[in-house]
């Protein structure tokens, strides 16, 4: 295996990891209270994240057998031994763990990384293409696979100051393509727009309809991420930052970059 390729073995290992640790954690949380909405949601951000990881692996092909057992561990099977919709949320978590300890059996019980093969010359996907000064999406690009990981490995500090960083980013970028009339008419403050407090972009954005509500979600630690550091980014409150609030704000992060990419 050349290194390359070894080096993406890793990666994706050290990302499988993490989805399946996260999801015995959601499963002995989800058998408690199956009913808990919150709980609901992140469980649905877990799905997602291992469908995105999935179809990497897979290469896009919905005919290769690792994303054929993802589509099938949403199913349940009749007495007649038939596909029906309607698992159990617990039972769909425990058949997507068995899903992805097989990609990390594929990948560590060959030289040939048979699992990705496929995928290897596949583009990354192009989650930021919405945004309109083209130097900016590399950088938010990396920055929101760096807030993935930061979170998988516990570190909820670098992870939602980084979702933080990536909103404002997209928003800023939003507002400013919108052009002097359109912020004229919002009554907007008074000055350049990098120069607003980013609840105030936050605010201004949804009043001219580029994103709708889901800012309201936002942790109240996130809303004064800035805050958080002094002017030289030494950490001189040591704020409490919980998995919860972190998980959260990337939710929030979501949100707007489906409000700001309709078609996405």
């Amino acid at each position: 295996m050349d290194e390359s390729l070894r080096s993406q073995v890793e990666n994706y290992l050290s990302h499988l990891d993490g989805l399946i640790r996260r999801g015995r954690q959601l499963r002995a949380t989800v058998e408690k209270d199956p009913s808990d909405k919150s709980i609901i949601a992140a469980l649905r951000v877990w799905q997602e994240d291992c469908g995105v990881t999935i179809n990497q692996l897979s290469g896009g092909s919905k005919a290769h057998w690792l994303a054929r057992s993802f589509s099938e561990a949403f199913l349940m099977r009749s007495t007649a031994g038939h596909a029906v919709e309607g698992a159990a949320p617990d039972e769909i978590v425990k058949r997507l763990i068995d899903v992805l300890e097989q990609a990390v059996a594929s990948l560590t019980g060959t030289d040939d990384g048979p699992v990705i093969s496929a995928s290897t010359q596949a583009p990354a996907p192009h989650r930021f293409d919405f945004v309109h000064n083209l130097e900016l999406r590399p950088v938010v690009e990396q920055a929101y696979t760096d807030s993935r990981r930061a979170l998988e490995q516990a570190e909820y500090d670098v992870a939602l100051r980084t979702s933080c960083g990536i909103l404002e980013a997209i928003v800023t970028d939003a507002l400013e393509h919108g052009g002097v009339a359109a912020l004229a008419t919002s009554d907007a403050p008074a000055g350049k727009i990098a120069d607003w407090a980013f609840e105030t972009r936050l605010a201004v954005a949804e009043k001219l309809g580029l994103i709708r509500s889901g800012c309201a979600r936002l942790p109240a630690i996130a809303r004064k991420y800035r805050d958080a550091t002094d002017s030289d980014g030494n950490d001189y409150k040591n704020p409490t930052i919980t998995e919860r609030d972190a998980r959260t704000t990337g939710q929030v992060l979501k949100v707007v970059m489906r409000d700001l990419d309709p078609g996405r």
